[in-house]
């Protein structure tokens, strides 16, 4: 017997510039069941070249928890709220994990029959 839950979940990374933002982004998306989790993490420092140049800047990550189904609603709503021209978001999928974790992330967010 299948005791996973039938979507694929997904955990989805990205980056705040701020712990403000982080939190206001964390909210958003839990609130409206796009994630059932979202964990912000310590402050880092990210290098990353941007319009030609390496850049240097301290972020909050994010470590989203959602589904595959959600996923594109996820995706737009964080481009949405996202102070950043282009956020990072990209979403890795779940391939093991302890079965009743995985169904309450399946619970937790929107699904078809809820109509997302």
């Amino acid at each position: 017997m299948n005791s996973f839950p039938s979507e694929q979940c997904l955990l989805v990374i990205s980056n705040a510039p701020d712990a403000d933002s982080a939190a206001r982004l964390a909210e958003a998306l839990v609130a409206e069941r796009l994630a059932a989790c979202v964990n912000i993490l310590a402050p880092c420092r990210s290098v990353y070249r941007w319009q030609g140049r390496v850049e240097q800047a301290e972020e909050v990550p994010l470590l989203i928890k959602t589904t595959e189904g959600v996923y594109p609603a996820l995706e737009a709503r964080l481009t949405a709220l996202h102070p950043y021209d282009v956020p990072e978001i990209v979403a890795l999928p779940l391939s093991r994990g302890l079965p009743a974790y995985l169904r309450w992330v399946s619970e937790q967010t929107l699904s078809s029959a809820d109509g997302g």
